[in-house]
């Protein structure tokens, strides 16, 4: 029981955050009814665990942070270009990506990454066959929605250098050297 208390504890301390976020108040009272709504989420509708993998590396996750902001400047700059650009329509696609990684956390993290970067959208996802449907505009050939593909997948890989299991980093880059496979960095 404890343990699986440990477990939740990350998913717990983000709804009351997210509680205390929504209301726009950080104070006690907001604390206070946030630890009521993240009990009563978490015990009245019986959400499947979300298990966080334990392992945290911080110097990737400052090269994800880094990464996604790069992207957000570049996909903002890029999607006002194509708007304004009158001589021709910028293309627009509905690509499916299959995730490698078999995580709800992963993939809610990855179409979440996503969907932040201006010029693409997420518009489904299949959980059980692990597909991200998306949007994208500005593509116009099928070199363009692979380096959509690409792009997606590698927002997965970056997710799971983050925060991923040891297992989950092994998959995404069967070339990592064995001491970051076991967590060298933390």
């Amino acid at each position: 029981m404890l343990q699986q208390i440990w477990r939740q504890l990350p998913f717990f301390v983000w709804l009351i955050a997210l509680w205390m976020l929504l209301w726009g108040q950080f104070t006690v009272l907001a604390f206070l009814t946030g630890l009521i709504a993240a009990v009563a989420v978490t015990r009245v509708f019986r959400l499947p665990p979300v298990e966080f993998s334990g392992r945290v590396n911080l110097w990737y996750g400052l090269v994800f942070v880094l990464t996604f902001l790069g992207a957000v400047v570049r996909g903002s700059l890029t999607v006002a270009w194509q708007v304004l650009d009158f001589r021709r329509q910028p293309g627009a696609a509905i690509i499916a990506v299959r995730l490698r990684i078999d995580d709800d956390l992963i993939m809610t993290h990855t179409a979440v990454t996503a969907s932040l970067i201006p010029g693409s959208l997420i518009v489904d996802a299949d959980r059980d066959r692990r597909i991200l449907y998306l949007h994208v505009i500005g593509v116009r050939d099928e070199v363009d929605v692979e380096a959509q593909r690409e792009s997606v997948l590698g927002w997965e890989r970056r997710i799971v250098r983050a925060v991923g299991s040891r297992a989950q980093l092994a998959q995404v880059s069967p070339d990592v050297p064995p001491a970051e496979a076991r967590g060298g960095t933390a």
